[in-house]
């Protein structure tokens, strides 16, 4: 097309001059050369256009579907909202109600300890060995006794201790021995002051033939001495098995929980498991062992000592009274000796 147009240019420039010519050749040389670039960019840019051409024509699709879009899409989509929307609801509340159910079960599980076996004091002696069944009904019957006798000698020693001071008081005025023994008369049989004037005056009759008084004397005091070891004796019975409660109650109840803990292991040796459930049942029944050892032993410790306080107390009146039954049978002899010269 370039090189047509230069010849009929030269074709009809023929006639012009030779410096015509060459001037017109230099232009024509010139603006071949500019159609030959204005094609070559034209043809650059026309490469790349198709391929924006090509890109632009795929979305020139939706472009006419996008006009239709809101007339079927939403609809699809409203229409398949409400189809799935339900599902949704249901599958939530089905795992509320799993929630709150497996809640539940933990709360339920709390209240009750996280175990199956009953682990009131009631249950864990039902649930427990044979052996430790046997520990804590022997402890319980320790207890039983030691609180017996706690209400038992506690008054007979109250009540033994009122009546001495009482007759005490009664012969501390007399100035002779038989005139004490005609007030211990109106005491009653089980009296301790009219026992103690009875060896007085049964030593006195037994010695009536004897000159020798201090021999007497002696021998009345001797017999008084033995008469107060003799009631403290009385007096002290049924606190030694308070000792012997205060004393192997503990070891019998750590005896239950040896027993306890080894049934424990022996659990989880057969479950194959250190699960707490499996362990803790064993354990709390043996310390159920210890703890009813401990308030076997623990009162029978106190009231032991509260008795051996009030026994020896009562021990001292008893050697007041004696005393007294000495010092009036001394007072008669010596009367009785001085008289005689």
């Amino acid at each position: 097309m370039a090189q047509s147009s230069i010849l009929t240019y030269l074709y009809n420039t023929k006639i012009e001059s030779k410096g015509q010519l060459m001037r017109k050749l230099t232009a024509s040389i010139l603006l071949a050369i500019g159609l030959m670039g204005t094609t070559a960019i034209a043809v650059a840019e026309t490469a790349p256009a198709t391929a924006p051409t090509a890109a632009q024509s795929t979305p020139s699709t939706p472009s006419s579907e996008n006009s239709t879009t809101p007339t079927t899409t939403p609809s699809a989509e409203v229409a398949s909202v409400p189809s799935t929307s339900p599902s949704a609801p249901a599958q939530n509340a089905g795992t509320n109600t799993e929630v709150v159910s497996e809640r539940i079960e933990i709360a339920t599980e709390n209240q009750g300890g996280g175990f199956d076996t009953d682990l009131s004091v009631w249950g864990m002696y039902q649930n427990a060995d044979v052996v430790v069944k046997t520990v804590m009904i022997g402890l319980i019957i320790a207890s039983v006794i030691t609180w017996a006798l706690f209400f038992s000698k506690g008054i007979e020693i109250l009540i033994a201790r009122r009546r001495l001071k009482y007759e005490t008081k009664a012969i501390a005025a007399v100035k002779s021995l038989d005139e004490a023994v005609d007030i211990a008369n109106d005491f009653k049989a089980n009296s301790i002051t009219r026992m103690l004037l009875n060896e007085a005056i049964v030593e006195r009759t037994l010695s009536a033939n004897s000159t020798d008084l201090s021999g007497t004397k002696d021998r009345t005091a001797f017999r008084l001495e033995r008469s107060v070891a003799a009631i403290s004796r009385y007096m002290g019975r049924g606190n030694g098995y308070l000792a012997t409660i205060g004393a192997i109650s503990p070891f019998v109840g750590l005896f239950g929980t040896v027993w306890g803990i080894m049934n424990s292991f022996i659990g989880i040796a057969h479950s194959q498991t250190t699960n707490l459930a499996v362990v803790a049942p064993g354990i709390a029944e043996a310390l159920l062992a210890t703890a009813i050892g401990l308030i076997a032993a623990i009162p029978a410790v106190v009231i032991y000592n509260i008795f051996a306080r009030m026994i020896n107390n009562y021990r001292g009146q008893v050697g007041d009274t004696a005393a007294q039954a000495a010092l009036l049978l001394g007072r008669d002899l010596d009367l009785a000796n001085s008289k005689a010269r």
